[in-house]
């Protein structure tokens, strides 16, 4: 079952260029270090706040990311330029191509 994780966070105007400099990196990492993990997309929102969409094949290997955390330079640079944590929720694929 596709999972998607939606995390909605903030970051200060001054953090980021870190954020997005960070990116690449973040990405790499998850692809070399996290089962499951299919794609993300980052939407700039209003007002300081990002949201983070994530793909995963199944909800096993979001759980299992989850447990990692950030075990990894580029995930570890991601994460730091985050000011605050909004919402983390998942939920199923509901629709398919």
């Amino acid at each position: 079952m596709t999972t998607i994780e939606l995390t909605r966070f903030r970051v200060r105007p001054q953090h980021e260029d870190a954020l997005l400099a960070a990116r690449p990196g973040m990405l790499a990492d998850f692809a070399a270090d996290r089962e499951g993990f299919v794609d993300a997309r980052l939407v700039r929102l209003p007002d300081g706040e990002w949201l983070d969409v994530v793909t995963w094949e199944r909800p096993e290997h979001l759980a299992a990311s989850r447990e990692k955390g950030a075990n990894l330079p580029g995930i570890a640079a991601f994460f730091a330029a985050i000011d605050a944590l909004v919402a983390a929720e998942e939920g199923t694929l509901a629709d398919t191509p």
